[in-house]
């Protein structure tokens, strides 16, 4: 008889469900380069005043979060952290950006950079949407180089 244990928080879990996708993943996907990145922006004296967390991974790239404290909102820092994100992005080979926020948090900061939305999930709690974005990034010098050679 199979038995379902219903809990809270499991590390354990998550980490095996998180190892069997990923197998699964690269079992379907010939891209096996999944590698994250993160960009810290910093004060004078070492204070987090922001950052973004991130991936790439089979001609991809993903914004996993962004974050900046609330003084420093609204002075071109969560530009400047997304535009370093994407360069990094662009270092690696990728054309192509997701990310997903919150209707209460930025969707209209990626509309503004370009981002097109390509989903939605609507229903969320309190009322609130999750907006699917998606931005193709413009080939770098040193990529169209390579794309030749094939």
């Amino acid at each position: 008889m199979t038995e379902f244990l219903v809990g809270q928080d499991d590390p354990e879990l998550e980490r095996r469900l998180s190892d069997e996708l990923d197998a699964l993943n690269h079992s379907a996907i010939a891209s096996d380069d999944e590698t994250p990145f993160s960009i810290r922006a910093t004060a004078a004296d070492g204070a987090l005043l922001g950052g973004i967390t991130g991936w790439t991974w089979g001609g991809c790239g993903g914004i996993t979060s962004l974050w900046l404290e609330p003084q420093h909102r609204g002075e071109g820092l969560g530009a400047r952290l997304l535009a370093a994100a994407e360069n990094e992005i662009q270092r690696r080979g990728y054309d192509r950006v997701v990310v997903a926020t919150m209707s209460f948090q930025a969707p209209g900061f990626y509309r503004h950079h370009g981002y097109d939305q390509v989903g939605l999930t609507p229903n969320m709690p309190d009322g609130t949407s999750k907006h699917h974005f998606y931005k193709r990034l413009p080939a770098t010098e040193a990529k169209s180089r390579n794309n030749q050679d094939l």
